[in-house]
């Protein structure tokens, strides 16, 4: 069965993580997605390595690790557009789709003419969408994002961390780009309410996304927690910042992750640890009790959780529904027979290399699933196809704009 927006045609106009992370989502979706990229480099990624591929002699590719992450199911199509021809031709293409996303900064398409502007006239029904470090407007516009520097302006590192006073204790970042990923999920949302308005009305619209805001929106509880106490919360490290016992613990052999959501699962907790008197005590009983208190309870929870071996407390638990769970490696975690039958990696053919490795989309539909169409592209792998296909260019006008360095086509083979 055709992906669920396998009636959508995207044109990509971003690089790096938050952009392609999003449109290809939409790929995986069904969407055609048309990266654009600049000849001779193309997406700054393509390059961030090591590690890179591996051809089928072993030896390094020109295609890293972080860019064959977020670009699967794409088609390259490698577009000078700081020239006019090249320009000419992203318009054309625009003309023809449905979407176009972009992360370049404030207004630094509007010279090339392939802003909302200028490309809503030729595509009224265009759903245009920006993404940026700090959004079209407000005193920040015009500054340059990083996820790092979002994660700390946002927010994030202030509750992410060891306790100041702890060793180890202070600001720590997410171990992903949890800002930019973020942002480009909250774009892939934006875009298709877009599209379903579009259902209504007909007309396209303009959709301004930013990193520092989605950071912001993501804080989630910690926001409220501030809100509505007045209060900013502290680092808290493995802890849970309203929710006692909710944390890492040290076991015999390993550490393990205990997460008792209620109060129940607090008492069936005390009886596997052999300490029942703990969930009558007055001041365990409640949760609220709990957090009150969590510097007299945690200590004692920490001897207790010592004295049996992780594989131990991860049987015991398990059996009365009490939440718990390892801390895996990546090679533990697609090892993990849940994570094996649920398809969350496989592999695609790759010109260079045989195969790539991939890892699946979460999303599961009964009717209309996913597909992964093709690896992430080449430079330009697509784009003799694309602009004879769609735009009509013949062989010989593509050899000369590729002779002119408007375009670049990739050898195939």
């Amino acid at each position: 069965m055709p992906g669920p927006l396998s009636h959508l045609v995207v044109l990509d106009l971003s690089r790096v993580l938050a952009g392609p992370w999003c449109t290809q989502l939409l790929a995986d979706l069904g969407a055609e997605v048309i990266k654009i990229e600049k000849p001779g480099s193309g997406d700054d990624t393509r390059s961030w390595g090591p590690p890179f591929l591996k051809d089928t002699q072993g030896r390094d590719t020109g295609e890293a690790a972080y860019y064959l992450a977020c670009n699967r199911g794409k088609k390259s199509v490698a577009v000078d557009f700081t020239q006019s021809e090249g320009q000419a031709i992203v318009r054309e293409l625009a003309r023809g789709a449905d979407i176009v996303v972009e992360n370049f900064k404030l207004g630094g398409l509007a010279k090339y003419g392939l802003d909302y502007a200028k490309l809503s006239t030729v595509n009224p029904r265009l759903v245009y969408c920006s993404i940026t470090g700090f959004g079209q407007t407000g005193p920040y516009a015009e500054r340059a994002g990083y996820d790092f520097i979002i994660q700390g302006m946002g927010g994030f590192m202030s509750v992410t961390g060891e306790r100041d006073d702890l060793p180890g204790g202070g600001p720590q970042k997410a171990g992903i780009a949890i800002s930019d990923l973020m942002t480009g999920m909250y774009a892939c949302t934006a875009i298709l309410a877009a599209i379903a308005q579009r259902e209504l009305s007909g007309a396209g619209q303009y959709i301004d996304v930013s990193l520092l805001d989605a950071q912001v929106a993501m804080m989630a509880v910690m926001n409220m927690n501030y809100l509505v106490s007045g209060t900013p919360p502290d680092r808290a490290g493995n802890a849970h910042q309203n929710i006692v016992p909710y944390q890492v613990f040290a076991c015999a052999d390993g550490h393990l992750i205990l997460a008792v959501g209620n109060d129940a699962q607090f008492a069936r907790f005390c009886e596997i640890a052999g300490k029942t008197e703990w969930a009558r005590d007055p001041r365990f009983t409640a949760n609220a009790e709990r957090v009150k208190r969590r510097d007299v309870l945690v200590p004692l929870i920490e001897v207790v959780m010592h004295s049996r071996t992780q594989g131990e407390w991860l049987a015991a638990l398990e059996a009365v529904g009490v939440p718990c769970g390892p801390i895996n490696r990546l090679d533990q975690v697609f090892a993990d027979p849940q994570v094996r039958a649920r398809g969350m990696r496989f592999d695609l053919p790759h010109r260079l290399s045989g195969t790539v490795p991939q890892v699946g989309n979460p999303l599961h539909f009964s009717a209309t699933p996913v597909a992964y169409t093709q690896a992430p592209p080449l430079l330009g792998e697509h784009t003799l196809a694309v602009l004879s296909q769609r735009l009509g260019l013949s062989a010989e006008l593509l050899a000369d704009l590729a002779a002119r360095g408007v375009v670049e086509i990739s050898s195939p083979g």
